[in-house]
């Protein structure tokens, strides 16, 4: 049997269907399975062995872009997708988009959620959660693997998988060496400061740096700050508000999913942002504290043992809005770093305790 997988495009939600593809190749080991997906979702399944082969797609207008790259869009895709012979395409992205690329890419049978106006191109429909009901979208990706058959565990005994690789190791290694400071620290905790779903996640840069001031002053830990390359400039903002010998910035350095998921590895503890790397820490077993302002914590929920988090009760969220349609973002602005350092300065104590 060869199976197409259709990827989610969020790098969360992709590590959020890791538990999924690993029931899907428990149960069918001798299957093949092709994982159909963004490019820049493809470095959460790097080294995990959960699927055999990657097809990268992008939107049409990417592809216009950039004539000359390996990933396919339109009728390139569609054909290369018949060119497989798939016997059957699992959904995890509920689109119409979605489910038209594994109808008119030849797979025998699909198997996606009825939503979106897309039932007449499945073969199989699972009902559809309903869509302002929150509800955790590893669950609705163990669902999927459970209608193709698969033998899925309860949610809550789930865990997601995530593997260190080159060259995000070789880079981490060289920041290590060039931020001696760091290195000789006992131990370090990472900042996690954005993400791709927009402004209203963010929390302010000045907040940022004041929790770093207070890690290194009154802890021994030092502070690395993760970034993206959108990013950049905050983590060095940061850095510079600080301006401490045991505060560093990965701003510098080749930025990569590859590196980001070596400094989470390394680290004791994480804060985050609701975005793609707080499941990075889930993932690995490092313990965090998710700072959650305008989405609902339910729509992602991992069920890990080592997750906490703080949001705050107001009366106009979660609006589960990329920009705060009020203009005051209370959410996060309100977040006061003297409530988060009252979660976190117990959870570092008795991590060095256990040191």
């Amino acid at each position: 049997m060869k199976r197409a997988i259709f990827m989610p495009n969020w790098v969360g939600d992709a590590l959020m269907a890791t538990p999924a593809l690993r029931a899907l190749r428990s149960s069918f080991p001798n299957d093949e399975a092709v994982a159909i997906l963004q490019p820049y979702v493809a470095e959460v399944l790097e080294g995990t062995g959960l699927v055999d082969r990657l097809i990268h797609r992008v939107p049409g207008k990417v592809a216009r872009k950039n004539p000359s790259g390996t990933a396919l869009s339109g009728w390139s895709l569609i054909k290369a997708l018949r060119q497989e012979r798939f016997d059957e395409a699992i959904l995890f992205p509920n689109s119409l988009h979605s489910a038209w690329l594994a109808f008119a890419g030849g797979a025998k049978r699909r198997i996606g959620f009825h939503r979106d106006g897309r039932c007449w191109l499945l073969t199989d429909r699972l009902p559809a959660p309903r869509k302002k009901i929150p509800h955790p979208a590893l669950e609705d990706y163990l669902e999927l693997a459970r209608a193709a058959g698969a033998d899925v565990p309860p949610p809550r005994h789930a865990r997601m998988e995530l593997a260190c690789t080159e060259p995000g190791l070789s880079v981490w290694r060289h920041f290590l060496t060039t931020h001696p400071t760091v290195a000789s620290a006992p131990s370090f905790v990472v900042l996690n400061t954005g993400g791709a779903f927009g402004a209203a996640k963010d929390w302010p840069v000045e907040s940022f740096a004041e929790l770093a001031r207070r890690i290194v002053d009154q802890t021994a830990h030092a502070v690395v700050i993760l970034c993206g390359p959108g990013e950049r400039e905050t983590s060095l903002q940061i850095e510079s508000l600080v301006n401490h010998p045991r505060v560093k910035s990965l701003g510098r350095e080749s930025l990569s999913l590859s590196l980001t998921k070596a400094a989470i590895a390394a680290a004791s503890f994480m804060v985050t942002t609701d975005s793609g790397p707080r499941h990075f820490a889930a993932a690995l077993g490092v313990p965090h504290l998710v700072l959650f302002g305008p989405t609902h914590q339910a729509w992602s929920e991992t069920y890990s043992p080592v997750s906490t988090s703080i949001q705050l009760a107001l009366a106009c969220g979660p609006c589960q809005q990329r920009v705060c349609p009020l203009g005051h973002h209370a959410c996060m602005r309100m977040l006061g770093v003297d409530l988060v350092w009252r979660e976190l300065k117990p959870q570092l104590v008795q991590l060095a305790a256990a040191a």
